[in-house]
């Protein structure tokens, strides 16, 4: 099995550091707001990662993150006139919903920064006796320079950093904050602001800095030295290269030894942006199409390579999940009426016959997790299962066949299940219960009927003129 690995830019055969085993580290999203599609990606892609090793064998220890305190968490609390960890709370459990929508397991551990604060106290007091670490004002800094192999993440020249921050050294200068000792040293910890949460520390009463946080997360539930990190590729700098500065300085071991970032997303061949009007939420999307679409929108295209979202590649998408879908379905009815006798000889050569389909789906995700080639792999099966089923096979055949789609779609995170659709007068009856609940003021069981409909591939819409609804 091949990954490319960020750190030496080219694919490498993957050895784990411990036999059968896959420590793998994924950083999570930052809750303030319902996450969008650019977030999803790498929800969905490392999901599959991790689906595709655990189907070869591997005991994965998956974790992945909630940055739970930060500065857009506390601007958005003071916005509404409520504590950061009610936000945070609040967009953690929203979260969770769209993940489940999204078909993506939960993580093995899913730590929150705000329960780490003792352990990065810790780590940053390690940096300080090694050296690595200073503390002014309340503030303490990483030194950047005294870190040996600063850039190699990111291949950027520590000399070429150092240019880009002047302007900026002499304008801090200028204000009066130039505290660090080199303007390319970065934040472990900072002191609070007037209103903003903040724990004790040796050096003041504050709040981590943001890179900190994975190091100590990862260090914990993962190990000093972990087989994959991954992340968006925005990430990689200043974040990840961050990350191994400061846990490879503390630690005295090599921090990843695989690194794996997604290319971002555009949306009709432009950034995402809130101020181009072209921002998505995953919610969002669930109004018009189920998650799973937009799962398989996602691995129809590389992880490594840009990914365009638009309305007609979304219905693509839409489309060719429903030729698997109805082939499973197909095969599921099939199933009942087939008859109850052993395979036949060439039914046996049909099954035998798909080893070769396996094979073109394995080696496409050993080559760097190549969702878009394991897909072609799963029409391949789908047609031959279409034309090769009838009620006059056995139904040992036919459930074979089905359990041999099941196995790559399952893989993908992709649920062959058609969901039964609801009856109109069921529809109305829960929507009738809705409006009695919000009457009630019950907003709670409101929003229960909301996504329990929602989960049925049901949008409700509120207008003037009462709730309309649609099917998805």
């Amino acid at each position: 099995m091949k990954i490319y690995n960020t750190l030496s830019r080219k694919k490498e055969e993957f050895q784990p550091l411990e036999e059968g085993k896959v420590k793998m580290y994924v950083c999570g999203p930052t809750v303030y707001n319902l996450i969008h599609i650019g977030n999803a990606r790498p929800m969905i892609v490392f999901d599959t990662v991790r689906r595709y090793l655990e189907y070869k064998g591997y005991d994965v220890n998956y974790v992945s993150n909630f940055t739970d305190v930060d500065d857009k968490i506390i601007k958005k609390a003071n916005e509404e006139g409520v504590s950061a960890q009610e936000i945070s709370t609040r967009y953690i459990t929203e979260c969770k919903k769209d993940m489940e929508g999204m078909n993506i397991k939960p993580a093995t551990t899913h730590p929150l920064a705000t329960q780490e604060i003792d352990g990065m106290i810790d780590m940053i007091q390690t940096l300080i006796d090694k050296g690595y670490a200073y503390a002014v004002n309340g503030t303490v800094y990483f030194r950047t320079r005294k870190f040996d192999g600063y850039g190699k993440l990111s291949k950027k020249n520590i000399d070429d950093l150092e240019a880009g921050h002047r302007d900026e050294a002499h304008s801090l200068k200028v204000t009066g904050e130039d505290e660090k000792e080199d303007p390319l040293d970065f934040v472990l910890w900072k002191p609070k602001k007037e209103g903003e949460p903040y724990w004790t520390s040796p050096w003041s009463d504050g709040r981590p800095g943001w890179h900190i946080e994975c190091s100590v997360m990862s260090k914990k539930y993962l190990a000093d030295e972990i087989d994959i990190h991954a992340g968006g590729e925005d990430l990689i700098f200043p974040h990840h290269e961050n990350e191994i500065a400061q846990s490879e300085a503390a630690n005295g071991v090599p921090f990843a030894k695989y690194w794996m970032h997604n290319a971002f997303l555009n949306i009709d061949n432009k950034k995402m942006s809130k101020s181009a009007g072209n921002f998505f939420t995953v919610r969002d999307i669930s109004r018009e199409y189920d998650l799973e679409v937009l799962r398989f929108f996602m691995l129809s295209a590389h992880y490594r390579n840009p990914v365009n979202f638009s309305h007609e590649l979304m219905e693509s998408a839409k489309n060719g999940l429903e030729r698997i879908l109805t082939s499973v379905d197909n095969l599921t009815h099939l199933s009942e009426s087939a008859k109850d006798m052993p395979m036949t000889d060439g039914e046996k050569d049909l099954i035998a016959s798909i080893e070769d389909i396996y094979k073109k789906f394995e080696d496409s995700m050993e080559d760097d997790f190549n969702t878009a080639d394991a897909i072609s792999a799963v029409f391949e099966l789908v047609k031959l299962a279409n034309s090769n089923s009838s009620s006059d096979n056995s139904r040992e055949y036919i459930n074979t066949l089905k359990n041999k789609i099941t196995t790559l779609t399952d893989i993908l995170g992709l649920k062959t299940e058609k969901k039964e659709e609801m009856l109109d007068g069921d529809i109305e009856a829960l929507i009738a219960e809705r409006q009695k609940a919000r009457k009630d003021k019950n907003f709670a069981r409101a929003d229960e009927i909301r996504d329990e409909l929602l989960a049925k591939g049901i949008v409700l819409e509120d207008t003037r003129e009462g709730v309309r609804w649609k099917r998805a």
